[in-house]
């Protein structure tokens, strides 16, 4: 019979990750105007292998899922104004013309930090465009800050510690 590791029964002291500590980079928006983003998630399909009467599943391609972020909207520097700038590299509302993928895909990076503010993991989202963006709603009977909401979708994303 194997005999447990005490380091795998016994507490050991770790530092979480938290998620207010993060610092994320897009060009054109500046990072402390970014109130709330996800982290990169992927989500694979799904391929069926049919067989007389059973079902055998393998990893079809990976797609990485848009990511949410929420932006503050000051008066200056607005964050509107960024935002609508990177649109505008996509897709011009004025005369109808879109722009080369060249030109609206961005490299984002998006950093977590550490207690001390040392980089403790970095993801970069390769190929992200802008989406979706939403610039809220106004309200006489609220004084809570404009917020921006935008969707960012990417070709893929890498850790890299």
């Amino acid at each position: 019979m194997a005999t447990l590791d005490p380091s795998e029964i016994m507490f050991t002291p770790f530092e979480p990750k938290t998620k207010n500590r993060f610092i994320m980079y897009i060009e054109g928006i500046p990072a402390y105007l970014i109130k709330t983003a996800n982290r990169p998630s992927i989500q694979f399909e799904e391929i069926v292998l049919d067989h007389i009467n059973v079902k055998r599943y393998i990893k079809g391609k990976g797609a990485w899922q848009p990511i949410d972020v929420t932006l503050y909207d000051p008066v200056v520097p607005s964050a509107a104004q960024g935002v609508m700038e990177w649109v505008r590299l996509s897709h011009e509302s004025v005369t109808g013309r879109d722009g080369y993928s060249d030109f609206y895909k961005k490299d984002v990076t998006f950093n977590m930090l550490g207690p001390v503010g040392d980089v403790v993991e970095e993801w970069i989202l390769k190929g992200a465009y802008c989406s979706n963006a939403n610039f809220g709603d106004m309200s006489w009977d609220s004084d809570t800050p404009a917020n921006i909401s935008m969707t960012i979708v990417m070709d893929y994303a890498i850790l890299n510690y």
